[in-house]
């Protein structure tokens, strides 16, 4: 039995294909260390797969990254993900899934990175605590939306065949 609501999420006003994904700059968090890099800088070098996720430890993104490992996503393109929480949080993250050499993982702890792609979700009875709605997006160099993919209700997962193929076609 499942112990949560579901919980249909308002509309979304997020980059859809064929748009321009904004660009943005915040802390990146890699294998050694973080620095502020633009997600143009990612692009500049190829297709990206950018992932917006919940809060790390929260289920939703522990579920999103082993789908997306297990599918063999994070092999076949730059992949990065996108989170309210911090670096340390991050690492973590990125070592108990066992992702540390294949993904990075972007700190967004004010949200503005999913205020500015339409994809924020304000919590409920947390005044003040947005996170970010899950959201998929494969971009190509240009930050063209080749795929996207957003919740619509909370929980909502993408469909990780569907998102493997994308990859497959365009990266």
């Amino acid at each position: 039995m499942v112990d949560f609501d579901v919980v249909d999420l308002p509309d979304s006003d997020h980059p859809e294909a064929g748009d321009t994904a904004p660009d943005f700059t915040r802390p990146l968090v890699g294998p050694e260390y973080w620095e502020d890099v633009a997600l143009s800088e990612l692009t500049d070098e190829g297709p990206v797969l950018l992932v917006f996720h919940p809060m790390d430890g929260a289920f939703p993104a522990t579920y999103v990254w082993n789908n997306l490992r297990d599918h063999g996503v994070v092999d076949r393109v730059t992949t990065v993900g996108v989170s309210i929480s911090s670096p340390y949080e991050h690492k973590t993250l990125l070592a108990e899934r066992g992702i540390e050499d294949s993904v990075c993982l972007y700190s967004d702890p004010a949200a503005g990175v999913a205020d500015g792609y339409g994809i924020e979700n304000p919590l409920d009875g947390m005044t003040g605590v947005t996170e970010h709605r899950p959201a998929v997006f494969l971009l190509d160099e240009d930050r063209t939306v080749e795929y996207a993919w957003v919740a619509s209700e909370w929980p909502d997962f993408p469909d990780y065949e569907e998102v493997a193929d994308a990859v497959e076609e365009h990266a």
